[in-house]
């Protein structure tokens, strides 16, 4: 459901965070439809620069707006919209087997649900080489704070930093660290999770995937503004495999 402009209004000059919870910026000001829908944003960063942002990207969550990677929201798009056109293919051969689709339109059929597939996964691997290209930042970002560590640490040991500016500085440095990490991990998870679905792996079961969101640090944004239904959920599940190895066994 779409955010009207009276709505938005409450969140004017208030902090705008990230994913993790820091602040990067302040709602400025937005773009609204001649029917009141919004259609975009702006963001004061700390540095005077205003930025626009997709309505898509931002979300509320207790009464704070968070501005999310547009790289991680094209990701989870795919994680969900590849599963669910894999199962509409299989379903589409399952009722031709059972003679339920006229011979003559299946071959039609069947080719525009590859083919709609097909350029899902293409997408999908080109967003897979961004995430890369991200982790390769955040590696080289965190092996400059180590070293950013590493210096405070020798300044310190020959006395040419007193202790206060010494302890405030460290503290910025290893939270800098933390944020770099936590952003890596999830762009691995990410990564991880598009990986495993372009090998047809990523078939969870519905119980496991409602576990898997109660236990993400992230809590399920409000979207602010959308214009797209939310993709239906999978009715379907998938049988979950326990492999036991016997201990008494020192064999495989």
């Amino acid at each position: 459901m779409s955010e009207s402009t009276s709505n938005i209004v409450t969140y004017l000059g208030k902090p705008v965070k990230d994913e993790h919870g820091h602040v990067i910026g302040t709602m400025a000001s937005f773009l609204a439809t001649p029917g009141g829908r919004i259609d975009g944003v702006f963001i004061e960063h700390g540095d005077g620069s205003i930025k626009r942002y997709s309505s898509d990207q931002i979300k509320t969550e207790n009464n704070e707006i968070v501005l999310y990677s547009i790289l991680k929201m094209k990701a989870n798009n795919f994680c969900n919209q590849i599963p669910l056109l894999w199962r509409k293919t299989q379903a589409l051969k399952d009722l031709n087997e059972k003679r339920k689709i006229p011979e003559n339109m299946y071959d039609d059929l069947y080719a525009s649900f590859e083919g709609a597939l097909n350029q899902l996964k293409t997408e999908a691997e080109d967003v897979i080489g961004d995430i890369d290209s991200e982790l390769q930042k955040c590696t080289q970002r965190v092996k400059e704070l180590n070293s950013a560590l590493i210096n405070l640490e020798l300044e310190k040991e020959i006395g040419q930093i007193d202790e206060e500016s010494y302890l405030t500085a460290i503290e910025l440095i290893r939270e800098g660290l933390k944020r770099v990490n936590a952003e890596k991990n999830d762009l691995d998870t990410l990564k991880s999770r598009l990986d495993n679905i372009l090998l047809g792996e990523a078939k969870v079961p519905e119980e496991e995937q409602q576990i898997e969101n109660e236990t993400d640090s992230t809590p399920t944004p409000e979207p602010l503004s959308t214009s797209l239904p939310e993709p239906p959920e999978s009715s379907g599940e998938s049988p979950v495999v326990v492999y036991v190895k016997n201990v008494d066994n020192p064999n495989p």
